[in-house]
């Protein structure tokens, strides 16, 4: 049977609580949905803070370290770590978690991009938090930021303490992107690439789309120097993960992607959608990947080396 990686991206920071009550947003739930999906067959984590009073995003990482440890000692997940935070984040912001830690692997967006989920307003009449209308109505004016010199500045400041990056292509321009930083030294295989559909800013949720991203990648990479993975935002999330899969790739679930199980039902936990996904996996003959089996294909340093 083939080895699978499952990633849950447990709670991001495009999401807000108005959207769903299982959204994690304090460092205790965040950390017990970790574990949680963790047990359920998640061999990476890949984690964001939240303000707890409030659950706005943060980058600080005095709020990590509340629930980071944890996950550690009740789990061998690896622990990913973003460095995207926010589109409202300066880059320092992004990076202060990750320069702290020094975890074993770090999501990295290789490139800058619109990145909107103001249509999303129209279906909410009653917000939870103060801060939420206007962080979802002028999304619409939000950009990632992610420049040459940016990207440049993290791989060589996580490098150096072995860190290895979820390479994050919302678009094909993203791939040659990672191709140039390839072509740099500045990534060495094996590297991981996670394609990432559905965003608006990013390429579309179309499964041609899919196609021609790997075989843009495979062109691009050569087939045997990455891993590759795919996740879609909200109702694309189920069925992409499922074509990819059935083209030999990882998936990723979580509720940072999408906030629902089935169409018009929310999830009610992470472990809820990577249960599902294992079962997606296992009628067609897949078996999820131990962390240690996602150690060995990904080249990661191992947990005992983090600051975590």
């Amino acid at each position: 049977m083939s080895k699978v990686i499952i990633s849950c991206a447990v709670t991001g920071a495009m999401h807000i609580p108005t959207m769903s009550d299982a959204l994690p947003l304090t460092p205790e739930h965040i950390a017990e949905e970790s574990i949680a999906a963790a047990e359920a067959g998640a061999a990476i984590v890949h984690l964001h803070a939240r303000v707890p009073e409030t659950g706005a995003p943060t980058g600080d990482p005095d709020i990590f370290a509340r629930f980071l440890p944890v996950i550690k000692q009740r789990t061998d997940a690896v622990i990913n770590i973003t460095t995207g935070g926010s589109p409202a984040m300066t880059v320092q912001d992004r990076l202060s978690a990750a320069t702290r830690f020094k975890p074993e692997m770090c999501s990295l967006n290789m490139g800058s991009m619109n990145f909107a989920i103001f249509p999303a307003a129209r279906r909410i009449s009653e917000w939870k938090q103060d801060w939420e209308r206007d962080y979802v109505v002028n999304s619409d004016d939000f950009i990632f930021r992610n420049t040459f010199r940016d990207i440049a500045y993290i791989l060589q400041s996580l490098g150096e303490a072995g860190t290895k990056f979820e390479h994050e292509c919302y678009d094909v321009g993203h791939l040659y992107n990672l191709a140039h930083f390839l072509d740099r030294g500045l990534v060495k295989p094996p590297f991981f690439v996670q394609m990432i559909f559905g965003i608006l800013g990013g390429i579309g949720a179309d499964l041609d789309n899919l196609m021609f991203m790997k075989q843009t990648a495979d062109r691009l990479f050569g087939k045997d120097s990455f891993q590759w993975s795919v996740l879609a935002a909200g109702r694309h999330q189920m069925p992409f993960m499922t074509q990819a899969a059935l083209m030999g790739g990882h998936v990723r679930v979580g509720l940072e992607d999408s906030l629902f199980i089935e169409p018009r039902k929310l999830a009610t936990s992470n472990a809820q959608q990577v249960e599902k996904a294992r079962r997606i996996l296992a009628e067609m003959g897949h078996e999820p990947a131990t962390p240690a089996e996602a150690r060995a294909m990904l080249g990661l340093k191992g947990g005992d080396r983090t600051a975590i």
